[in-house]
């Protein structure tokens, strides 16, 4: 499953985003490090499903369909918060950045109405400064890779290897940290490093390997939280104009967790995601909450369109790592498994997934006894080596299915 991290300084709201995109009951508090350990839980990311396109009436088994709509499962974990000299322990930060390790991509929050001061502690709206925010823990990071490449190239120079020998070592050192080969491969190339033997590296060359490589293998989305809040809109211009090259998002964590804390009780038609949402009936509202629904569709659903927290998670997926749904069916004809269940399934694979990795995401085994592929859309053959691509519902031809 696709791991997301959330990270950020304390206070900016990661506890209430987490809940909200997991409908969960993390505990949320203004005290510092409220979040002593990682909170993990199952989120979904949403894309349209192909059941309208083919008129079948599916029924999924690892995601779920609503209005046509398809939710995937992906992990998501709540990071303690972060502060300068992280990376060297201080505060949590040791525990933060090993979880860091294992996430595929991260949702970097952000406070954008500048509530609270340099050391994450709450402040005046205004007085906090949302861009050295996110400078602040671009630092902790880039210094946390930095220190896991110092102790590999210590290692390493020790070896008589030419400069174009170093990928596979390199990435086997730094595999602890969520660093592959291919990461590895692009940031030296894009350093210029590649043809310059490691023990030759400066300081200077060694931070800015760490910064791409930080870059490449935990590609980031910024979550301009609590848009709801005065100075909010004017620190999210100021945050998009300084990060140009990074998806930066308008969120409102506790209007989207108040709308899914809604619709489980009741009061609310609202799929996450959507632009508005239905008030079933007045009467079984209190007024405080009728008061937070009117506030949500007056400062927020008015405004942004959305409350952005299913916007981000469906952007971190689908736009920053680039993946895509693909439904692998069993029975041509009925779209289904062997259990008569139709479209059961959806997996999330990256661009330049051919048919055989995609056998091999399904099962080891099926892509080692793999034939061939079929597009059941249209009973086309596809070779082994054919790109899958988004929306694409394919079914993997066995050597032990075509003998049955």
């Amino acid at each position: 499953m696709i791991r997301i991290g959330i990270v950020g300084k304390t206070n900016t709201g990661k506890t209430t985003f987490f809940n909200a995109a997991t409908s969960s009951t993390a505990e949320v508090s203004t005290y510092p490090f409220t979040t002593k350990k990682p909170n993990t839980a199952t989120g979904q990311v949403q894309t349209l499903c192909v059941c309208r396109e083919l008129n079948v009436t599916d029924k999924p088994r690892n995601s779920t369909c609503v209005d046509g709509w398809r939710f995937i499962p992906v992990e998501i974990i709540d990071l303690p918060g972060l502060i300068k000299g992280a990376w060297a322990g201080r505060g949590l930060g040791t525990q933060f950045l090993n979880v860091v390790s294992q996430a595929d991509a991260l949702l970097h929050v952000v406070d954008a109405s500048g509530s609270i001061d340099p050391d994450g502690k709450i402040t005046r709206a205004g007085m906090g400064n949302p861009v050295l925010d996110v400078l602040d823990i671009e630092e902790e990071l880039v210094l946390w890779f930095k220190a896991s490449i110092d102790r590999s190239l210590q290692r390493l120079r020790k070896k008589a290897l030419k400069p174009e020998n170093y990928n596979a070592p390199l990435a086997r050192e730094l595999a602890g940290i969520g660093v592959k080969q291919a990461h590895v491969k692009e940031a030296l190339a894009e350093t210029g490093l590649n043809t310059k033997t490691p023990r030759n590296w400066t300081e200077e060359e060694i931070r800015s390997f760490a910064e791409r490589i930080r870059t490449i293998s935990k590609p980031t989305v910024i979550i301009a939280n609590k848009m709801d809040l005065a100075q909010a809109e004017k620190n999210f211009e100021r945050l998009r104009d300084q990060f140009k090259s990074q998806l930066v998002i308008p969120v409102c964590s506790e209007a989207e967790l108040a709308l899914r804390r809604a619709q489980e009780k009741g009061f609310i038609q609202y799929v996450p995601g959507e632009e508005s949402f239905k008030v079933l009936d007045e009467s079984h509202l209190s007024k405080d909450q009728a008061w937070a629904l009117a506030y949500v569709q007056q400062k927020v659903m008015s405004k942004l369109m959305r409350t952005g927290v299913q916007f981000a998670l469906n952007s971190c997926i689908f736009k920053l790592l680039g993946l895509n749904a693909v439904y692998p069916v069993e029975d041509m004809k009925k779209l289904s498994d062997k259990k008569g269940n139709v479209l059961p399934d959806t997996l999330l694979v990256p661009n330049g997934y051919t048919a055989r990795d995609f056998a091999r995401q399904i099962h080891s085994e099926l892509a080692e006894r793999m034939l061939y592929a079929l597009d059941a859309r249209n009973g086309l053959r596809l070779p082994n080596d054919y790109i899958v691509r988004d929306r694409d519902v394919i079914s993997i031809v066995s050597a032990a299915r075509k003998k049955g």
